[in-house]
């Protein structure tokens, strides 16, 4: 390839990918403009109870966690763009039912139809099919720094926008900002071709459930987006009915913890980077232990609110932007975007999970029981870590085998490399599919025998 080909081959890269992020971005917003406010608008709905407004926030996490898989299956058979435009219709398509509804129930339905547009795993899908192997990390930040300015945004801006245009203006919102994201995946360049997974999609289940550590990565997500999802079914209300503060002060208090939150992120994220991330992920756990802690003693004391704010969203921006690259080293070789499925799949389940939990305890028991739930399910998940160590640095690679090769035998030679973890031969394809640890690599073995295996 030549280098002017090379450099149109990068500027499509970075032409889609900064796309699908602006389109993860708009439907982000509107989804998360709604979470600061709805427990307090929600609660002028008629029929409303702390349980049902918790399952209208939950009600979106529902239906992402159910089809989240199966819009990706149908994007490999009829192609990204159609499903992303599907998606993206039926948020629109539930942002006016929300809109148009003056019972809670009615926004339960319009809540559950937006969350049935599960697009993410197409997007996931088509960055996989026109961004290389070398720089689908960089796309892959991108996205995530796309949904995560999203969420600061929003939470700032919610309160705001919520005093000017109400809740059914907020949804009506979500739909114009729904239709700008058609208009964006119309234009955004999709090439004609298929995900082509090397292995079965059973074997890609199987290989990703076995993985002890994708499990505790799994529940990981699952339980940060509860916690998440639980806290913002009370802390609005507390915000406004014990500390008296407006919609507009509850933006200034937002906008105080996320600033001072990401500031005090930064130093943790470049130690994960230097010393390793484990060290690092636990200690982003207990600090969410002692944030929701501290929420359900703080009374009516501002100070107190603000402290416990801070700490909670160092921990959460931190984690959420070290679990990502985790699954990704630990995914087993062939398996990533499956791994990455199933791990979407549990963050939009703990929103489900944590709009319930967070509904019941506050209706059946009161604001500080959400919180101290939250606090045991942090424990739980501390639990669950000691015996996970650190994950190394690795990479995927694939082998193109010459037609007679001895799979197994290619399977053992390969793994007796220096530097090679795993290596699995999908016989249909003529792959062999590795993970190495480029740190301990022996490139030198691996390239004569890949010259081996390659030969005629």
């Amino acid at each position: 390839m030549t280098d002017a080909s090379q450099a149109a081959l990068r500027r499509a890269e970075l032409t889609t990918t900064g796309s699908l992020a602006a389109i993860f971005a708009l439907r982000m917003f509107g989804l998360f403009m709604i979470l600061p406010i709805f427990a307090v608008f929600g609660a002028r709905l008629e029929g409303a109870t702390p349980l049902l407004i918790g399952t209208a926030i939950g009600a979106y996490g529902l239906m992402q966690a159910l089809l989240q898989i199966p819009f990706g299956m149908l994007s490999d058979r009829f192609g990204r763009r159609p499903m992303l435009v599907i998606g993206l219709l039926l948020f629109v398509a539930g942002g006016v039912v929300a809109a148009l509804s003056d019972t809670i129930h009615g926004v339960i339905a319009g809540r559950a139809l937006q969350g049935a547009g599960a697009i993410a795993s197409v997007i996931m899908a088509l960055i996989g099919d026109v961004v290389s192997e070398r720089h689908r990390t960089r796309a892959m930040a991108l996205i995530g720094m796309s949904v995560g300015s999203s969420f600061i945004l929003a939470l700032i801006l919610g309160p705001l926008l919520a005093n000017w245009l109400g809740l059914s203006g907020l949804f009506w919102l979500t739909v114009v900002l729904g239709l700008v994201a058609v208009v964006v995946t119309l234009w955004v360049p999709s090439p004609d071709v298929r995900a082509s997974e090397p292995l079965a999609l059973g074997e890609r289940f199987r290989r990703s459930l076995g993985s002890a550590n994708l499990r505790r990565l799994d529940l990981g997500i699952l339980t940060l987006h509860l916690t998440m999802t639980a806290s913002f079914v009370v802390l609005p209300q507390l915000l406004r009915h014990r500390l008296g503060l407006n919609l507009e002060q509850h933006s200034l208090l937002y906008l105080v913890v996320l600033v001072g939150g990401f500031l005090a992120m930064v130093p943790l994220i470049i130690a994960a980077e230097r010393r390793g991330a484990m060290p690092i992920k636990r200690l982003a756990v207990t600090l969410l232990i002692v944030a929701e802690v501290l929420l359900a003693l703080a009374g009516s004391t501002l100070w107190h609110f603000v402290l416990a704010l801070f700490i909670y969203f160092m921990a959460f921006n931190l984690l959420e932007a070290l679990l990502p690259s985790l699954v990704g080293r630990a995914a087993p070789a062939g398996t990533r975007g499956t791994a990455m499925g199933i791990y979407s799949t549990s963050q939009f389940l703990g929103v489900f999970i944590g709009g319930q939990l967070g509904g019941a305890l506050y209706q059946w028991v009161g604001a500080e029981a959400v919180f101290f739930g939250c606090a045991a399910m942090g424990l739980v998940w501390l639990w669950i870590l000691r015996g996970m160590a650190e994950l190394p640095k690795l990479d995927n690679r694939a082998i193109r085998l010459r037609a007679g090769v001895d799979w197994g035998e290619a399977a053992d030679r390969l793994r007796a490399v220096p530097g090679v973890l795993e290596a699995v031969v999908v016989a249909e394809q003529s792959l062999a599919l590795l993970k190495v640890d480029n740190q301990q690599l022996d490139e030198q073995a691996l390239a004569a025998l890949t010259a081996d295996v390659q030969s005629a």
